[in-house]
């Protein structure tokens, strides 16, 4: 059982939501009912591992990695088609990913959002071109050192991942909204 100030840290984001975001929302773009408010809906993180795919200790690391920055176990994404070119057969291991959802999702944006883009250099904000047009804003994370979950000895190889956040907003005029009023510091 986890005691008050550890639920109060994970449910942080969540309290900033509801207490701040939520009536910004309504009152900047009138909605009548509470539950049309657009809400983060999952988090999902993405690693190709094709360079790998052939030596399986540096992909169980790689895989271990996503799951120490995630706090949740990772998917081993598979390939659908065998492609000669890339000597690639239909079954191998090529990818990770992990869906957080819930409390999970709120500690793992709020550790985004203050910890790790902090840390990646030269930062100036996150670009505001990458929503897909239906509300969903995906970034691309360089280098996993940023998070401090990594140890910088232990890691073998520099590797990245995609960062995507589903919302249920409509435009992503609204997502970006409800994503900067929760702290995702864009792009001025």
């Amino acid at each position: 059982m986890s005691t008050n100030k550890e639920t109060s840290a994970v449910n942080r984001l969540r309290a900033i939501y509801k207490k701040t975001v939520v009536p910004a929302l309504i009152k900047e773009y009138g909605y009548k009912n509470v539950n049309e408010v657009p809400r983060l809906e999952k988090i999902v993180l993405n690693m190709g591992l094709g360079d790998v795919k052939d030596n399986s200790k540096s992909f169980k690391l790689a895989v271990e990695e996503l799951a120490a920055i995630a706090g949740q176990k990772p998917v081993v994404t598979r390939a659908k088609k065998s492609v000669a070119n890339f000597k690639l057969r239909e079954g191998m291991s090529i990818g990770a990913k992990v869906t957080l959802r819930g409390d999970r999702m709120y500690e793992f944006m709020d550790k985004f959002i203050a910890i790790a883009l902090p840390r990646v250099r030269d930062f100036r904000g996150v670009s505001t071109k990458s929503f897909d047009g239906r509300g969903n804003y995906a970034i691309g994370v360089k280098e996993q050192l940023i998070f401090p979950e990594i140890v910088y000895d232990k890691i073998e190889k520099i590797r990245g991942f995609d960062v995507c956040f589903v919302t249920t907003a409509k435009t992503d005029k609204e997502a970006k909204s409800l994503l900067s009023l929760m702290g995702m510091p864009f792009k001025a």
